[in-house]
């Protein structure tokens, strides 16, 4: 796990940057060990978004996909979900995530310059 990630879940679990940052629970795809990311925090009622970065190459996101059924940390709340890659526009649904939640413009202003590989990811929320 890259530095940034740890300090980020420590910040997290502590309550900084809460708002516009989530924590998003995967099962690895090959140790079936519980792995935990920060992501910005798409949450819209019973759905979840996220724009990954780097498309299918991220190692969460490959996790995901092998194994769909995630938790989701979001406002102090776990919530499980499943999650799907879906077809839909990267840019403006990092605009509508931004809407939404306005603490999470900064992450994805981020998202945006630093992506090589735009995809979205919905997750189904129970």
């Amino acid at each position: 796990m890259r530095l940034i990630d740890r300090l980020m879940i420590g910040a997290l679990r502590v309550g900084i940057g809460a708002r516009g940052t989530a924590l998003l629970q995967t099962t690895g795809r090959q140790s079936g060990r519980q792995r935990l990311t920060p992501v910005t925090n798409g949450l819209d009622g019973d759905r979840f978004w996220i724009v990954t970065e780097h498309g299918t190459h991220s190692n969460y996101v490959r996790n995901l996909l092998a194994h769909p059924h995630v938790r989701v940390k979001a406002g102090g709340t776990w919530r499980r979900g499943e999650a799907h890659l879906v077809n839909d526009d990267p840019n403006a649904r990092l605009e509508r995530i931004a809407e939404r939640n306005p603490r999470a413009r900064a992450n994805a202003n981020i998202v945006r310059s630093s992506g090589t590989d735009l995809k979205v990811i919905r997750i189904d929320l129970e």
